[in-house]
């Protein structure tokens, strides 16, 4: 919701979260939730916590700035091919590139990257948000059952096999999901509706990709640059070890000089 601060007059977007006790599981949520947004403050493309308060009644509220233009997934909606071009894709790119290697040099692991994740301001800047299930990255290493992390289209192949161990690549695939859809308005994996149909899936994928590259990707622009395809193969790799990185990602040959000119 919105409010306004009383003695600055700023106007400040407020999550409340209704009823806590101490002990609940909701409080131990908040403090991460609230302590990660902190860890990432002065990160420009991430959404910037301003305080956190607690009323009389049990609620709790954090409090950030107001970012008041939509989401992605608004901004997805209302393209007219519901999609971007290549060129708007690529910029969008670049910042959650910037905003995600800001989020894991926090020492945080986001673990819900995708559009309706992403609030768009009036300027166009991207800034992620939604750090409910965000966590520490450091060991031990999470403990949630990994079938509950994350939105199940945008969830990376270690997530869905199950395992506990995992880390930043997590967030790297579903950049990989989000390029995809900023490319071609669709969902990767739009027809599965179950985790083994995911895997399936996942494993038909890495499967064609290694036979045929780029073009195991249905519904792409046939113009889309060697590039952009490139980059979105590194981002969905199978393997997390191979999979790139958000420094790899945003020294990548797609965001160079040449290609930026293009979209001006």
């Amino acid at each position: 919701m919105h409010a306004r601060h009383r003695r600055t007059g700023q106007e400040v977007a407020v999550k409340w979260i209704r009823d806590i006790r101490v002990g609940d599981d909701d409080v131990r949520a908040v403090v991460r939730e609230a302590g990660c947004l902190t860890a990432c403050r002065g990160a420009p493309a991430v959404l910037q916590i301003r305080d956190v308060a607690a009323s009389a009644t049990g609620d709790l509220f954090i409090v950030t700035e107001l970012v008041d233009g939509g989401t992605l997934r608004d901004q997805l909606s209302l393209a007219v091919t519901r999609r971007f071009t290549e060129p708007r894709a690529r910029v969008a790119m670049r910042q959650l590139l910037r905003g995600v290697a800001s989020v894991h040099a926090a020492g945080v692991i986001h673990r819900d990257i995708k559009p309706d994740n992403v609030l768009v301001g009036r300027d166009g800047a991207l800034k992620i948000c939604d750090f409910g299930l965000a966590t520490p990255a450091h060991l031990p290493f999470p403990e949630e059952d990994p079938s509950r992390v994350g939105t199940m289209w945008y969830r990376a192949p270690e997530l869905v096999m199950g395992r506990r161990r995992y880390g930043a690549p997590v967030d790297m695939w579903a950049l990989g999901c989000v390029m995809f859809e900023l490319l071609t308005g669709q969902l990767l994996f739009a027809d599965v509706e179950t985790e083994d149909d995911l895997l399936r899936e996942m494993l038909r994928l890495r499967h064609e990709m290694e036979a045929d590259g780029v073009a195991a990707f249905k519904g792409l622009p046939s113009d889309l640059s060697q590039d952009a395809g490139d980059l979105l193969c590194g981002l969905l790799c199978f393997d997390e070890d191979e999979r790139i990185t958000t420094a790899e990602g945003l020294k990548h040959r797609w965001f160079s000089e040449k290609a930026d000119s293009s979209c001006r």
